[in-house]
């Protein structure tokens, strides 16, 4: 749960930044918090793990376009492309490098077949690249308001990951190793690779 919410850390502070002040005031709070929660991670000698170094250079990238130019497109386009880089990498390890990156993260807590570590991987993928697109049309679709996008960005996404992960947590339960029992050889990389 801590680490939870840390990692939200900069989403709470752009949120609470835009009810008192506006988009662009929040976009800098957003990656004052990034920059200064990587910073205690480096001083604590805490682990850095790929995703914050990813979601620190998508917000520093962006969310600095979205105050140099003065145009908030660029922030509102920031979870999209977080969201599909995300996805991107995992479809990519397993196109193009033979990798499920999903079984890499999980495989010491769950044991099943190929075929289902396949399905895990391209489930989330799914979910990533449909979560960015939603984010497009609540940004730009003109059927919302900026704060709206704003809650959705903050509450709405969120809470479509949750309910993903409890579907997901749902489906694995079945599959997760028992502490009291030696847990079942995972297949070789290369039979792991099969689609059955």
């Amino acid at each position: 749960m801590k680490k939870f919410l840390f990692d939200l850390f900069p989403l709470i502070l752009f949120f609470v930044a835009f009810k008192f002040s506006d988009i662009f005031t929040a976009t800098a709070v957003a990656i004052a918090a990034g920059v200064g929660q990587f910073i205690w991670l480096k001083a604590t000698g805490k682990a850095i793990e790929a995703t914050h170094w990813i979601n620190l250079s998508v917000i520093v990238v962006f969310g600095g376009a979205t105050l140099f130019f003065h145009n908030d497109v660029f922030i509102k386009w920031k979870p999209t492309v977080l969201y599909w880089l995300f996805s991107a990498i995992l479809l990519g390890g397993k196109w193009f490098f033979g990798r499920n990156l999903m079984q890499k993260l999980m495989g010491t807590q769950i044991d099943m077949p190929a075929v289902a570590w396949n399905k895990l991987n391209y489930s989330w993928a799914a979910f990533f690249i449909l979560s960015g697109a939603l984010n497009l049309y609540v940004a730009f679709s003109g059927a919302f308001t900026e704060a709206q996008w704003v809650n959705f960005k903050v509450f709405g996404l969120m809470a479509l990951l949750l309910l993903f992960v409890v579907v997901q947590s749902v489906w694995l339960g079945k599959h997760m190793k028992d502490g009291n029992e030696p847990a079942r050889a995972l297949p070789a990389s290369g039979e792991s690779n099969k689609e059955s």
